[in-house]
């Protein structure tokens, strides 16, 4: 089999960033350690600010236009995950039921951070926003801060079971790619390698993303 590059650099780096983010938030919640919990929670802002307008500038199966189709589309392939060997066409990128996924698992993740702006522990720290909303915008976004997590293992522990299955089922190995960043073609199958946006490019898209956060926090 010959290999095409299907994940470039910057979208490995976010994802297994981010996978190490919510984990530290996770467990400095469960501790009690507030400030690096915040802390985490600032990464894991600048990491969704950037996959953000990474997956509108960014290289071809980063975008947000490659990977989100329609219903039709999520149906079909539903139907076509029976299929085995080189009659199933591979997907390069996210397929359509996982890009739903991606989509869904970035906008819970955005809410939980953008609520965790407002929340307080109510003893020694508190959100950069706290100061500027009422008391009860603070109490009802602790609340769905505290509250939206469940959703957020749930959807994780679906989103690891669905890359067992299609090892298992399939035979394919969904995490390798996220790691080497290119994937095997099966022999006779005729793919077009996806373009890759510059480094340079991601750099100063980074750049804005850690700029945003750090002026939110300052100027709170």
């Amino acid at each position: 089999m010959r290999t095409v590059t299907v994940w470039d650099v910057p979208v490995r780096l976010f994802h297994w960033t981010l996978v190490a983010a919510v984990a530290t938030s996770w467990a400095t919640a469960e501790l009690g350690l507030t400030r690096v919990h915040f802390a985490s929670g600032y990464v894991i802002l600048i990491l969704l600010l950037f996959r953000v307008t990474w997956g509108v500038v960014g290289s071809q199966t980063a975008r947000f236009g490659d990977f989100l189709k329609g219903p039709a589309a999520a149906l079909r392939h539903l139907r076509e995950l029976r299929a085995v060997g080189p009659g199933a066409h591979p997907v390069l990128g996210h397929n359509p039921l996982g890009g739903w996924m991606v989509a869904a698992l970035l906008t819970v993740l955005l809410v939980q951070a953008g609520t965790g702006l407002f929340t307080s522990d109510d003893i020694l720290v508190d959100g950069p926003l706290v100061a500027h909303v009422a008391g009860s915008t603070v109490k009802l976004s602790s609340t769905i801060h505290r509250l939206l997590f469940n959703l957020i293992a749930v959807m994780i522990l679906i989103h690891v079971g669905v890359i067992v299955a299609y090892l298992k089922l399939r035979g394919q190995n969904l995490i390798r790619p996220m790691v080497t960043g290119v994937k095997a073609v099966p022999p006779g199958v005729t793919v077009e390698a996806p373009r890759q946006a510059s480094l340079v490019w991601a750099a100063l898209v980074a750049a804005m993303a850690v700029g945003l956060v750090f002026a939110l926090i300052k100027a709170a």
